[in-house]
């Protein structure tokens, strides 16, 4: 147990649907007490482990079981049936105002919170500022939170949630509430957390985070587990269900999941094939890394559809997205009914040898047109470069220099003063240099006045 955050063993939650429930002393007098309610299972014999120190996501339908989940992790609900055991510190972001008194102030609602959390009130005031700047509320911090708006709220219950300093952090989908801006610093400061060791638990509808964050995930049918494992597992069988459902709906006919491709959209344009080509435009078995390359994508298109954008999907052996292109930074296209093909060139091949996935997808005004979950296959062969990763920086490097005034590190690192210290040794040692900005400006690196 040691090296497991949290596990759960058989676990079940059961509530009654009571269709009419008689309150009142007269109405059960006169019409008794009534049936006890139909039981619903929102979670049935669900056994998993969240390894220390992971990401651990659980996807599925609404209504399939993912919040109940979370409550009985978190504490909020009691298991019907079967146990679980949480090992840490838990902090949890569950529902939006969850926990929030309306009439309190931000800063009031941050010490009810806290003090829930467990933190005691020398521990509040000595987080208290880190909160509010990471709420970023403003003015606002003082004013009840009934006044708050949906975000508002995401932004001041995340705040306390995470800096809490929790070894285990259990959040439902919130967070999509937040603006780009803050579901940024959220996913960064989540990181975070991670590098420090702490365990993330987090319910989602978005399958492109599941894979690209999670090490685990879980998938909930009707408070059943489907299928626990590697994200990307469970993602695919997943979307292959739901998938299945939509060809079913669809035909009207039962689809076996096996048999369905990976494939959704409205279908007025299709793909139809990938094509490789070489920097003379012949056709070619595979790409050469370093060296220019087209993809030619053929589609059928059966009628007139205007703002098109073509997209493609480039993944590694191990599942990750290495990059998703798409025609939209050139504008979008209308297409007429026929047989085409559009060409994606690349003046360098980027990607380092290997074999690749491809997903191809054509959307229109913002939906699915036609989209194939990596259908096609890629492969890649070493040019001149042998520089190891996915992906070859393009760049050159310049010649060497010192700064005067770095000193050895313990850890064997270069400690590097201020930038303006920086700057005046610069251009003591070379007097010809740019007198313009600080040197970090100057190098481009960010470490000048107005650096982020």
């Amino acid at each position: 147990m040691s090296e497991i955050a949290i596990r759960a063993q058989e676990l079940s939650k059961m509530f009654r649907l009571a269709p009419e429930r008689r309150t009142s002393l007269k109405e059960r007098v006169v019409r008794g007490r009534g049936n006890k309610g139909q039981e619903f299972w929102a979670l049935k014999d669900a056994t998993f482990d969240v390894p220390k120190g992971s990401m651990f996501g659980i996807i599925g339908h609404n209504g399939s079981g993912k919040s109940t989940a979370l409550k009985v992790i978190a504490g909020i609900y009691r298991p019907t049936a079967g146990r679980v055991v949480v090992n840490g510190k838990l902090s949890a972001l569950l529902e939006l105002g969850a926990g929030f008194h309306g009439e309190l102030t931000g800063r009031e609602n941050i010490v009810l919170n806290a003090s829930i959390l467990g933190l005691s009130r020398k521990q509040i005031d000595a987080a208290m500022d880190d909160i509010i700047e990471f709420a970023d509320l403003g003015q606002f911090i003082d004013s009840p939170v009934k006044t708050y708006s949906s975000g508002m709220y995401v932004r001041l219950g995340f705040a306390v949630a995470v800096k809490v300093d929790p070894e285990i952090l259990v959040i439902d989908e919130v967070i999509a509430v937040g603006d780009e801006d803050f579901q940024r610093k959220c996913f960064d400061y989540i990181a975070m957390l991670r590098r420090r060791g702490s365990t993330i638990v987090i319910v989602t509808h978005s399958m492109g985070l599941v894979t690209d964050r999670c090490d685990v995930a879980m998938w909930l049918d009707h408070g059943e587990v489907q299928e626990l494992g590697p994200s990307r597992q469970v993602v695919d069988a997943y979307m292959r269900k739901v998938n299945a459902a939509e060809a079913q709906r669809n035909s009207g006919a039962p689809v076996e999941e096996s048999t369905v491709q990976p494939r959704r959209g409205s279908g007025e344009i299709r793909v139809t094939a990938l094509e490789l080509l070489d920097e003379s435009g012949e056709p070619v078995n595979f790409l050469i890394s370093g060296k220019p390359g087209v993809i030619r994508m053929y589609f059928n298109a059966t009628g007139t559809m205007e703002d098109v954008i073509f997209g493609l999907g480039f993944f590694n052996e191990l599942g990750a997205n290495v990059s998703g292109p798409n025609s939209g930074r050139e504008g979008s296209r209308t297409i007429t009914p026929g047989v085409g093909h559009i060409d994606f060139h690349m003046p360098e091949v980027l990607l380092a040898a290997g074999s690749y996935t491809v997903s191809t997808a054509i959307v229109s005004y913002g939906d699915f047109v036609d989209f194939m979950d990596r259908a096609f296959e890629m492969r890649v062969r070493t040019g001149s470069s042998d520089e190891p990763g996915m992906m070859l920086f393009p760049g050159t490097w310049t010649e060497p220099f010192t700064v005067p005034g770095g000193s050895p590190a313990t850890d064997g690192s270069l400690v590097i003063p201020a930038p303006d210290q920086i700057g005046r040794d610069f251009a003591e040692a070379l007097p010809n240099a740019p007198k313009r900005g600080t040197v970090g400006e100057n190098l481009g690196l960010g470490l000048g006045g107005g650096a982020p």
